[in-house]
């Protein structure tokens, strides 16, 4: 594979697993730096199987609604010569009749998918300003930051704002060689829709587990459903310097399943 990104410095959140490990490892790949980070403990391991690609590797276990954790994140990756390319990643979901959706839950979706992707936008555009060798942003939307789904109102406005967030910080930085994108992925095999699964199942009636992921692939053009590869590979695009003429655009990878 081409080494687009030798001597590049990437920074990954919510790269324990899924969509957010396999973007960290296509970046590695290609020879990037990487600095990865998560709640989950996992990302350690992550960064282990990351070092076999031959560039630096640091993990940093942590939280994206903490302001001084962001920065303490983005020191990290001053050691190995500051952020080139940001990805905010880290996303959490619940599900939950309307009436039954507490406080605690709304607060939680909407700090980790919406202040979260702030906070770390902001600290990177610091950084690269700093460096002033141009940089890129990419922010992990959702399929739900085209159009709400039942049972999740907060996750489906955190992801809204994700995009309300890329447009604006994208059309304040555009004359510095700082290009801010969305990503929205659809029904990809992670984790995460395997909970989606099983809770949206327990809601929508009597499934049992895999069967209503099974219904959502059959409404899928392509007839499948989504890898953390295909994810990576539009991601690796967007920070590529065949992107750079790309900024402010929020772009789909779901198989066709929402063509807008």
């Amino acid at each position: 594979m081409q080494k687009r990104f030798e001597g590049k410095t990437v920074v990954v959140t919510g790269a324990s697993g899924g969509i957010g490990a396999a973007m960290a490892r296509r970046f590695a790949e290609e020879g990037a730096n990487l600095v990865v980070s998560a709640i989950d403990p996992r990302v350690d391991e992550v960064a282990d199987q990351l070092g076999k690609f031959g560039g630096k590797v640091a993990s940093m276990r942590m939280d994206v609604t903490s302001k001084d954790q962001v920065a303490a994140l983005y020191d990290l990756a001053e050691q190995f010569g500051g952020a080139d390319i940001s990805i905010q990643n880290a996303g959490v979901i619940t599900i939950a009749r309307i009436e039954a959706m507490t406080e605690a839950e709304w607060d939680k979706v909407m700090a980790v998918n919406t202040k979260g992707v702030f906070l770390c936008c902001q600290e990177a555009i610091l950084r690269i300003r700093k460096h002033a060798r141009g940089g890129r942003l990419i922010n992990t939307a959702s399929g739900q930051a085209r159009q709400g789904f039942v049972f999740t109102p907060h996750y489906a406005a955190s992801k809204f704002g994700v995009i309300g967030i890329t447009q604006s910080i994208a059309k304040e930085v555009a004359k510095e060689n700082i290009t801010v994108n969305a990503i929205c992925p659809g029904i990809i095999d992670t984790d995460m829709w395997a909970y989606n699964d099983a809770a949206w199942g327990k809601l929508l009636g009597d499934y049992k587990p895999g069967e209503l992921m099974s219904e959502w692939v059959r409404n899928i053009p392509m007839g499948r459903a989504g890898t953390g590869e295909d994810v990576s590979g539009l991601v690796a695009f967007l920070a590529s310097d065949d992107a750079t003429y790309i900024t402010g655009q929020t772009i789909n990878v779901d198989g066709g399943l929402i063509m807008s």
